[in-house]
């Protein structure tokens, strides 16, 4: 198999793995929260809270891998002037989606130092006794 042929394989198993991270992701944490709602316990709100984030993170994984995807196949395969501007404008709106969605999930930019006493970004539902702690 020639370069080309290779580096495009290898770019669209890198796009269907970022697809798949965001599918999957998503039905996990659609599955997450389902199972969190059945059970009776007051805490409705921190369920839809840990739900966002479960999803807000499949999609940030799906995001860059698609990103490195776009990356191998413009490096590797058509490094015009033209293929890398496209490239360009494509990295650079994904990337906005990506601080915006992490934004969204932890309430901070992507530079911003955590505040003490948080827990990392962690999912807190892991954590024994942690998804009864009261939301932030």
């Amino acid at each position: 198999m020639e370069f080309s042929a290779t580096m495009e394989l290898v770019g669209r198993t890198v796009d269907a793995a970022g697809v798949a991270a965001i599918v999957v992701g998503a039905l996990v944490a659609t599955l997450l929260a389902l199972a969190e709602l059945v059970r009776p316990r007051p805490g409705g709100r921190a369920v839809y809270t840990r739900y966002r984030r479960r999803l807000g993170r499949s999609i940030l994984l799906g995001l860059e891998l698609l990103v490195a995807a776009d990356i191998i196949r413009t490096v590797a395969i058509t490094p015009t002037f033209e293929s890398v501007g496209v490239l360009a404008l494509i990295v650079l709106i994904r990337t906005f989606l990506s601080w915006s969605l992490e934004l969204e999930i932890s309430g901070r930019w992507p530079w911003q130092k955590e505040p003490a006493g948080t827990t990392g970004g962690r999912d807190d539902s892991a954590v024994p006794g942690g998804a009864d702690r009261p939301e932030r």
